[in-house]
């Protein structure tokens, strides 16, 4: 599937964590899920689904675990282009690819910790974006009643200060599929460093992004315990 005939469809995964979140001795894109590193999967699994120009993986400078653990594989390009933050990843990551991709070209970019997304929500995302004049994003509608915490509790657990209205309110998850002209404009402005998601910095240039549902499958493995589940995901999904 292509986005159109005037567009190329390029993935990026920005992989230049170090995972201080995730808490163990490598960072979380190389631990071990189901036997393979976990960037492993989620780069066969973009592969699988999408008519891809290329996928570009944003590693950072010092990384020396890629290349052994991954190693070299068709239709893949390794840029060690890392910044401070995610944010800062993407754009360097854009900036090394001006002359590659052209304004209209779409770029897909993904988390390296999504190895599970569904390869049919994968499709959907392309199909319901590809005509789309902003782009958009997989997302799933909020289901859970929400707390707002009145701060980090007095030693102890906080306490809940209000219940949040959930209605209208979406998760989102990645991909986020934008033009590499809109990415590289939304990334430029300084306030984007700051920015959580790629939507969000496209949403400072006063543009709304489209919203794709997704799948509660697509989990972002974020803390140790998430490997077994996103081990039995895979498991489901291959079966």
């Amino acid at each position: 599937m292509t986005a159109n005939k005037a567009s190329r469809l390029f993935a990026l995964v920005p992989a230049a964590g170090g995972g201080s979140r995730f808490g163990a001795a490598v960072p979380k894109q190389y631990a071990l899920l189901a036997g393979k590193p976990l960037l492993t999967w989620t780069l066969a699994r973009l592969r699988a689904a999408l008519d891809l120009r290329a996928i570009i993986v944003a590693l950072a400078p010092d990384d020396d675990r890629f290349d052994v653990e991954v190693g070299a594989r068709d239709a893949i390009t390794v840029l060690r282009c890392g910044g401070r933050t995610r944010s800062d990843t993407v754009r360097n990551a854009l900036l090394a690819l001006a002359g590659t991709c052209g304004d209209d070209d779409w770029i897909l970019v993904h988390d390296a910790a999504r190895p599970c997304v569904p390869q049919e929500a994968l499709a959907r995302l392309v199909a319901q974006v590809s005509n789309d004049p902003v782009g958009g994003l997989l997302a799933i509608p909020v289901a859970d009643t929400l707390k707002r915490a009145d701060g980090d509790g007095d030693g102890g657990a906080p306490r809940v200060l209000r219940t949040e209205n959930r209605a209208g309110l979406w998760q989102a998850q990645t991909p986020q599929m934008f033009r590499y002209g809109v990415l590289v404009r939304a990334l430029a402005h300084p306030a984007a460093s700051e920015c959580t998601d790629e939507a969000q910095a496209v949403e400072g240039l006063g543009l709304a992004p489209r919203l794709v549902r997704g799948s509660r499958a697509n989990i972002k493995v974020t803390f140790p315990g998430d490997l077994e589940l996103a081990a039995a995901i895979l498991a489901s999904q291959a079966t």
